[in-house]
């Protein structure tokens, strides 16, 4: 099993008493057997490519003969990470065919079949079998291709530089590359139930440009790159742009009906809608028989493990899982419209219906899921205004009147406190996480404690004494806990 950017197997196969041309010739003739297409040969050797159909995994097959050794190469033509064995099978396929063809020639047969191959097929230029390898300037322009969009290669590009765009204009903005926290995260647009819900909608797009730190978006580029190669050709422009936003889309809204405080980013669920498309279309007649059972094993895994990887934690499977079921979706609905491409209006119909259907569908959803956090932080903001409010009686100067310190603690600091505790009590009603129950818990304990201070230091201002000074100090300390443990599970989130 090859595992690489470019997945490759290589074997040396000895020539023994065959001479240079009499192995040219029947590599030759193994290649026709095997049905490849002979592209390039010379006296060097050949270079061949497997044509099992633009939907199924192809290799370029290079054979260099060189001091009575054939060095055979079999390398992946798609962007698969990992090659499965295939080209090592490639290359065994390969020598038992030829050494089944080799004892069916005579020696006459060969040198009348080189010469034959000598006047119709071997290149007389330059013999790119014995150029040297790639300087690094040409490898690098080999990959910044990538990068670039061609016919039938135009909007992955597109989308793949959009993605490394963000990401870099975010690091130049001081986001941590590796580990991005979660307010960088909000402020570039991820999404968030509170925040999505209270209005911010174009959250549901613009979380598919982000990344949460460079192995993300790595990983997801590869994928999008693989699945773009493979897409693009057969949908065009139009329909992949279509289903990878519409994928998108649904994927984030999934994630929001989900999650109620998980801060979501990556552009892994359009990604996976595309995976999605391409499964419908492998279920379909679209493909030729034979390529479908290798595609879908590879694409099945892909999808397999990375939605049990998902498992583990830290991953939004919710996003993938709607991102997918989308994908299924619009790749049916696209069958009949690649079975009839000359039919232009039949295509825009079907992606104009996709998109209605998809977009009042998520908005659907998206106006019915309760926002009980949103509700929850809007409640918050007049509990702290109260407190502030309650907190006021600090401020006055050390020597206030009695009866205006007394009013200030009684008739406005312990009616605000008593007013925060009902607050409490309100919305511990709401459907919220746990962690925010045991938040409001404290909460009103302390604002207990508050009242029961004020309580103390407004009899000491009536009596005139210092006899509660102990109790209120211990009141003081309680308090400074409980506002330190809060403070602390905030900054860990």
């Amino acid at each position: 099993m090859a595992i690489g950017f470019t997945p490759k197997s290589i074997e040396d196969f000895p020539l023994n008493d065959l001479s240079q041309e009499q192995f040219l010739v029947i590599a030759n003739e193994t290649a026709i057997k095997m049905k490849w297409d002979v592209s390039y040969i010379s006296d060097s050797g050949l270079i061949a490519y497997t044509n099992k159909g633009m939907f199924s995994w192809n290799a370029e097959i290079r054979i260099n003969i060189e001091n009575g050794i054939a060095n055979i190469k079999s390398s992946s033509t798609g962007s698969e990470m990992i090659d499965w064995g295939k080209n090592k099978k490639n290359i065994a396929n390969f020598i038992s065919t030829f050494n089944e063809l080799r004892s069916t020639f005579t020696a006459e047969e060969l040198a009348a079949k080189y010469l034959n191959l000598k006047e119709t097929n071997i290149s007389n230029e330059e013999d790119v079998l014995k150029l040297p390898p790639p300087t690094t300037t040409e490898q690098i322009s080999d990959f910044f291709s990538i990068f670039k969009p061609t016919k039938g290669y135009f909007i992955t590009p597109l989308l793949i530089d959009a993605n490394i765009l963000i990401f870099i204009l975010m690091a130049i903005s001081g986001v941590n590359i590796l580990m991005p926290d979660s307010e960088s995260l909000l402020k570039w647009g991820a999404n968030f139930r509170p925040m999505t819900l209270e209005g911010q909608w174009w959250r549901l797009l613009t979380n598919c440009f982000l990344h949460i730190g460079i192995f993300h978006i790595l990983m997801n580029m590869y994928a999008l790159l693989y699945i773009g190669v493979l897409l693009e050709p057969h949908l065009g422009k139009t329909r992949f742009i279509s289903a990878y936003l519409l994928t998108g889309i649904a994927a984030s809204v999934t994630s929001l009906w989900w999650h109620d405080l998980t801060i979501s980013a990556g552009a892994s669920g359009a990604i996976f809608g595309m995976y999605g498309v391409f499964l419908a279309m492998l279920t379909s007649n679209l493909i030729e028989k034979k390529s479908r059972k290798a595609l879908l094993a590879s694409i099945a895994f892909f999808v397999g493990y990375n939605l049990l990887n998902g498992i583990k934690g830290g991953i939004d499977n919710s996003a993938h899982i709607g991102g997918l079921v989308c994908g299924l979706i619009i790749g049916y609905a696209f069958i009949p419209s690649l079975k009839k491409p000359e039919i232009n209006s039949l295509k825009f119909t079907t992606i104009a219906l996709l998109t209605v259907l998809i977009l009042v569908s998520s908005f659907a959803v998206y106006k019915n899921i309760p926002n009980d956090i949103g509700t929850y932080d809007t409640k918050m903001k007049g509990f702290f205004s109260m407190e502030s409010m309650a907190l006021q009686v600090f401020k006055l100067p050390k020597d206030a009147p009695k009866d205006k310190l007394i009013y200030g603690l009684k008739d406005e600091g312990i009616y605000y406190w008593n007013e925060n505790i009902k607050l409490i009590d309100e919305v511990e009603k709401l459907e919220l996480p746990d962690v925010i129950h045991e938040r409001n818990k404290k909460l009103k304990q302390y604002c207990q404690l508050r009242i029961n201070s004020y309580e103390l230091i407004c009899k000491g201002i009536e009596k005139d004494t210092d006899e509660y000074k102990d109790q209120i100090e211990d009141y003081n300390q309680q308090i400074e806990k409980i506002i330190n443990e809060i403070s602390g599970e905030q900054k860990s989130k």
